[in-house]
């Protein structure tokens, strides 16, 4: 699905325009360290998440931008041509990560819920090894509402029928746990509106 162009020119005609995106991005940037100088964006589909935290911090020298769609990934190269700040490469998240780090943020917007259960409890652990003391990591991702019913009328806020084929739902509260469990601390869903959430935790 990723992997057809289409499919991408789609996505990114429809989602980027979403008002409830916007804002949960914008509240992710707030979290994040004061002035962080390496970041990690894993998903990063064409580089828009990865072009705010630049826009929103200069203090950061280097930035990897990692996904696995071809057509995402020449966007994203696009957009960074001529940024020697910024490192576009392919990497699936159903891979471990290699040991790129440390980095003072872990960013990842909408991407996370593509990968099986129990591969979200692995990368978060691998998530929590390549942070920094004190470094966060701050997930914006599609979370299992409550009821069916509710899911439906989320849906239908976002303008869809139906899910993409690849999603694979966790309510909020099972992924803090998770993100517990991997040793992160101080963790949080920071905000929510309906099926998006933004979920937090730092690394003591």
């Amino acid at each position: 699905m990723w992997d057809d162009p289409d499919h991408v020119a789609e996505y990114l005609e429809r989602v980027p325009k979403l008002a409830q995106r916007r804002a949960g991005e914008s509240v992710l940037l707030e979290v994040l360290p004061r002035a962080p100088e390496r970041v990690l964006d894993l998903g990063c589909g064409d580089g828009m998440l990865s072009a705010l935290v630049l826009e929103s911090f200069p203090t950061v020298e280097h930035l990897v931008a990692v996904d696995r769609s071809p057509p995402m990934l020449a966007r994203a190269i696009a957009r960074f041509d001529g940024e020697p700040r910024v490192h576009v490469t392919e990497l699936d998240l159903d891979a471990p990560l290699p040991g790129i780090g440390p980095f003072d943020a872990v960013v990842s917007g909408f991407a996370i819920h593509h990968v099986p259960d129990a591969r979200k409890r692995t990368l978060f652990c691998e998530i929590g090894s390549l942070l920094r003391v004190g470094g966060v990591f701050a997930n914006l991702d599609v979370v299992a509402s409550a009821t069916d019913d509710l899911h439906s009328r989320f849906l239908a806020n976002i303008g869809r029928t139906e899910d993409d084929p690849e999603d694979q739902l966790v309510g909020v509260e099972e992924q803090l746990s998770w993100m517990r469990s991997a040793g992160l601390s101080n963790v949080d869903c920071l905000w929510r509106w309906r099926g998006f959430a933004l979920l937090v935790g730092e690394a003591s």
